[in-house]
């Protein structure tokens, strides 16, 4: 079974993203990626940097929910499982994910796709049993976004999803 929702993903190395921002803009690539998904409109990376509280060394996750809160105070913005994460994209509506090895207290952790990143997860798949999951990885120095799969069990303890859903 395999689920995916078309979304056009970006870089947080644009070129329209400042050099200052870039390394640490995952989390406002993420969230405008999601935004300009759900209705259209977005504000620029580098607005939703300082409008999130992006920092040098990533989007705290509550920061994250708080200040996109006051952004859209009538969405429903808050953690959820994966459980519910499915349902959303089983409703046409992407995730913002989280992979985080530090603050999960999984720094030994090797098999984690990633030590830190904000992805959308775009979609899921089953295979064999075991659930991959579907995002766009925000790209790279000189490396557009691409669309990726990891193992949810290889990412399980370093794994947040956050939902994002319009409520019009």
């Amino acid at each position: 079974m395999r689920q995916q929702l078309s979304l056009h993903g970006k870089s947080q190395y644009d070129a329209t993203i400042s050099p200052n921002y870039r390394n640490s803009a995952c989390g406002p690539t993420t969230i405008h990626v999601i935004l300009n998904y759900l209705d259209q409109s977005a504000p620029s990376i580098n607005a939703l940097y300082k409008l999130l509280g992006g920092t040098k060394i990533g989007l705290f996750k509550w920061r994250l929910i708080r200040n996109l809160r006051r952004l859209h105070p009538t969405w429903d913005i808050r953690n959820c499982s994966l459980k519910e994460a499915l349902q959303e994209i089983d409703a046409g509506r992407p995730v913002a994910i989280r992979f985080d090895r530090y603050f999960s207290l999984n720094w030994r952790d090797k098999k984690s796709t990633f030590a830190y990143h904000w992805v959308p997860l775009i979609g899921y798949e089953i295979q064999n049993d075991e659930l991959l999951l579907i995002f766009h990885d925000n790209g790279g120095p000189n490396r557009e976004s691409k669309i990726r799969t990891a193992l949810f069990k290889d990412n399980e303890k370093v794994l947040s999803f956050i939902k994002i859903t319009p409520i019009f």
